[in-house]
């Protein structure tokens, strides 16, 4: 989603999973725009599972989904103004993976499940935390060996991004430049300016964002 000069949205999981109960992952990535970009037509990409690009490492260890940007040659469907790499990895007990980066893009890594390590220094991360790559031109994560009987792999999302260093200032929802043009922004909330999007898999519109 490009929030743009400003829409109305809500995420929330389908009814169907929410009446049979379970695990589910919700993320929300904020990926800021220029400056010069900060009032475009905001837009909506609905990306179902079926549409990421899968790839492995040569030994199956590591099955990789490219949900945005590009990794060595293999694109994404997700679209950004900023350009960004979002990858979610699967990696097998004991398995390892060594991704090439751009190195003009800083680089994280956030487990979603599991154990293992990051970096050829092997430094542990499990569920929950998120690891700052430093520079260079490649990723490297490491499953444990052992993962917990409810884990059976290493579920981990691998992302950077080329920082645009501009100020930014921020309330709630809002994200601009400066704090003018915040105040612009929720006064557009106020007296109805913000667009919505159509309801997708079922869902209502609701909730502010703009910038």
């Amino acid at each position: 989603m490009t929030a743009g000069s400003g829409l109305l949205h809500i995420e929330a999981p389908p009814e169907s999973l929410v009446m049979s109960g379970g695990l589910f992952h919700g993320l929300q990535l904020w990926v800021n725009l220029p400056a010069k970009d900060k009032m475009m037509a905001p837009r909506y990409q609905d990306i179902r599972g079926g549409h990421v690009q899968l790839l492995t490492t040569p030994d199956g260890g590591a099955l990789l989904r490219v949900i945005a940007g590009e990794l060595d040659g293999h694109a994404g469907p997700g679209i950004t103004h900023t350009p960004i790499t979002m990858v979610h990895a699967t990696l097998a007990p004991g398995a390892e993976l060594t991704l090439p980066w751009r190195e003009d893009f800083n680089g994280l890594a956030y487990v979603l499940a599991g154990r293992g390590s990051v970096g050829t220094e092997r430094r542990p991360i499990h569920l929950g935390q998120t690891a700052v790559f430093g520079a260079g031109s490649s990723l490297t994560v490491r499953a444990d060996e052992k993962q917990d009987s409810h884990t059976p792999d290493l579920e981990v999302v691998l992302l950077g991004g080329q920082p645009i260093r501009e100020p930014m200032a921020h309330y709630g929802p809002f994200v601009m430049n400066t704090r003018d043009e915040l105040q612009q922004a929720f006064d557009d909330f106020q007296k109805g300016r913000l667009g919505t999007i159509p309801a997708v898999h079922g869902m209502a519109e609701g909730g502010p964002q703009a910038g």
